[in-house]
């Protein structure tokens, strides 16, 4: 069966989320955006994992079901270590097929560092010795480098971490088979690094909030079992891994190089062209994704590997909402016209992925229809994300916004 799945997201025991990060808003939300298949998020927190215990119904395949909604175990560990005299802060995520395996890796854990400081623990354990350890416990775990190209907190990071993912796992690294691209990176940035061509790239949300569950995501036809998921990761299955969902790259808070603070944002050529000097403080800019990326490339950008798998980049439909109406997507007008919009269909990803450029129009106001529109066929101006502050979209290149008629009134 045809599926999306988003696998990481955060509880409401993680630091600067959501308290409404529970089960049933996470359920009610992945309802919402056509989602199938949630990752649990932050199972080595003893609170959550309680709450995932009482609320989950095990289906006896490393698969959970709240309402109408699947669940996967999931959690992000935060490995901050030293290693050949330099530090390197690296986050993992792991997969669990059971609640006994996810005891067993929470007791080994405990062990290290203290779990319940947040739902995301902050580990001195090199990832390497992570993956040793899960592994140890159940060979059909999975452990996949998060957000691999983030600066701060990634195994390519520019900051903090590593050139080759051999590097960072040495004798575990034949057993990690996914990477998690990012927002601020997207397959095709990917593809340029021949290195890579062996693992499967995939997307998820890393939301912290209900509504940003699904920003980015992965579509399969397979079997809604746990052996089946990480058979299909396992092996790259083209036939059954149909394609990713992802941001515009532009958008993520760390594609280019800059200075939040000083207001400076540069591509990888202007910083080369500044020595990687911010010129307001005199101090080393953070280096970006884009940046990141060209420096391990051994390719140009275009190549596309014959193994690869196709992804759609999508702009959620309450910044599309937001960015017609010309107000900011927090707007209690932007909820109301979203949810007015849903009604009229399924869920939002029939409408960014699925309905016709007819239904559209007949059920839409006539801005928001082009919105989609013009995102599907990557019609979008974006201002690139740097140094932890989010791209600025532009879907409608500085025409008019809504009509007053149609941003005063939703449907019915």
């Amino acid at each position: 069966m045809e599926f999306i799945a988003d696998f990481h997201i955060h509880s409401k025991y993680s630091r600067a989320t959501s308290r409404d990060m529970d089960v049933e808003h996470i359920a009610e939300n992945a309802k919402l955006k056509g989602i199938k298949l949630m990752g649990s998020g932050d199972f080595t927190h003893h609170l959550w994992l309680e709450e995932l215990k009482h609320t989950l119904e095990d289906l006896g395949n490393g698969l959970f079901k709240h309402k109408d909604i699947y669940f996967i175990l999931t959690a992000e560990i935060s490995s901050i270590y030293s290693k050949n005299n330099r530090s390197y802060r690296i986050h993992n995520l792991i997969f669990s097929p059971s609640f006994k395996t996810t005891d067993k890796i929470n007791a080994a854990l405990s062990r290290v560092g203290n779990l319940a400081s947040d739902g995301r623990p902050i580990l001195g354990l090199d990832a390497a010795e992570l993956a040793r350890i899960v592994f140890d416990i159940d060979e059909n775990c999975m452990v996949i480098p998060a957000h691999a190209w983030t600066p701060w907190f990634s195994v390519f990071g520019s900051m903090s971490g590593f050139d080759r993912i051999e590097d960072c796992f040495e004798e575990q690294s034949p057993k990690i088979f996914a990477l998690e691209t990012g927002l601020s990176s997207d397959p095709a940035m990917n593809w340029r690094v021949s290195a890579l061509d062996k693992y499967t790239l995939i997307s998820n949300s890393d939301s912290h909030s209900p509504a940003k569950i699904g920003r980015e995501a992965n579509v399969f036809d397979c079997d809604l079992n746990y052996s089946a998921i990480r058979d299909v990761l396992k092996n790259k299955d083209k036939k059954k891994f149909l394609y990713t969902i992802e941001f515009f790259p532009e958008e993520g808070k760390y594609h280019f190089d800059g200075h939040r603070l000083c207001g400076i944002s540069f591509s990888p050529e202007e910083t080369k062209k500044h020595k990687g000097i911010c010129p307001k403080c005199g101090k080393p800019v953070t280096v970006g994704v884009m940046n990141r990326v060209d420096v391990l490339a051994d390719r140009q950008h275009g190549y596309v590997p014959s193994n690869s798998i196709p992804f759609k980049n999508l702009i959620p439909l309450d910044e599309i909402i937001a960015d017609a109406k010309g107000v900011s997507k927090t707007s209690v007008s932007v909820e109301r016209e979203y949810r007015s919009i849903i009604a009229r269909f399924n869920n939002e990803f029939d409408i960014l992925l699925r309905a016709s450029p007819e239904e559209l129009r007949k059920n839409l106001p006539s801005r928001i229809a082009d919105g989609v529109l013009r995102v599907r066929q990557a019609k979008v101006n974006i201002k690139p994300g740097f140094d932890g502050e989010y791209g600025k979209i532009d879907i409608f290149g500085g025409e008019d916004k809504l009509p007053e008629a149609e941003k005063q009134l939703t449907l019915f």
